[in-house]
């Protein structure tokens, strides 16, 4: 992870059910054991539940920012795994109410963050709705969760579509989660490879993990712990902390679009 801004980066997927939210909260904890101070938002706007898997209650969250009810070091809520959250609820009209000078004064107070992190993990909704597309071309980069089920690579080709033609977006990371063995995720990746390759021009697709299946995730999670926290020696645990060492090692564009502001500002459509 190098340049002199934040990396900003989503997960996401194009079907709900793929463990994307559990990929995220342990990718943030295995970050943070590599020295990276990470903030992760939960972007899922509708169905937040980040806070659920970690068994947190933050009290405050972004919508109190955005209203203006609380500043920043109110709503972010420091975990007992080296890394905070910005939490989220159901709902987003509270962000289309705000003035734009409201808007201006929130970006300012978010803009702070920037000196403070050197990741911000953006766990987006599923599927290809307004605000999942929104928080996608707001970030550098994209980590798309599939998982061997021919829906998740149906739909995580539609998210990939959407975003390369109605927004331009051409680059791509992947991680296949619950896979039964490597042969099955190459197979799944080669499968999305080929049909971008087909029908969408210019797309840049490279995988970034490999997540087996592993029956001590669904202990975790019942738990709500972190599986890496949990047992760091399961399976999972170890193939998370390898994507964490792949994505610090993703470069920063050395440009304003490294800018965290940049990313606040695409939110807020101020851009």
């Amino acid at each position: 992870m190098n340049g002199a801004f934040p990396l900003v980066f989503s997960v996401t997927s194009g079907k709900g059910g793929v463990g994307k939210t559990n990929i995220s909260v342990n990718l943030a904890v295995c970050l943070a054991r590599l020295g990276k101070r990470v903030v992760l938002l939960d972007a899922d706007l509708g169905l937040a539940n980040v806070d659920v898997l970690l068994g947190l209650t933050p009290s405050k969250n972004i919508f109190h920012l955005l209203e203006g009810e609380a500043p920043l070091h109110e709503v972010l809520f420091p975990t007992p795994y080296g890394f905070s959250i910005l939490p989220a609820s159901s709902g987003m009209a509270e962000l289309c109410a705000l003035s734009r000078g409201q808007k201006f004064e929130l970006l300012d107070a978010l803009d702070e963050m920037g000196n403070d992190i050197d990741c911000l993990i953006v766990d987006t909704g599923a599927g290809i709705g307004d605000n999942v597309l929104y928080f996608n071309q707001a970030v550098q980069r994209r980590l798309v969760v599939l998982t061997p089920e021919p829906t998740s690579l149906t739909d995580g080709y539609a998210l990939i579509k959407s975003l390369k033609q109605n927004h331009a977006v051409e680059q791509f990371d992947v991680c296949i989660n619950m896979s039964s063995d490597v042969k099955t995720a190459k197979d799944v990746f080669t499968r999305l490879y080929n049909a971008c390759d087909h029908f969408l021009s210019g797309i840049s697709l490279d995988i970034a993990g490999i997540i087996p299946r592993d029956p001590e995730v669904r202990r975790a999670v019942v738990r709500q712990m972190p599986f890496t926290v949990d047992n760091g020696q399961t399976p999972a645990a170890k193939a998370v902390a390898a994507l964490a060492k792949t994505v610090s090692d993703w470069e920063i564009p050395a440009n304003q679009d490294g800018n965290i502001k940049i990313f606040w500002k695409k939110f807020l459509g101020l851009g």
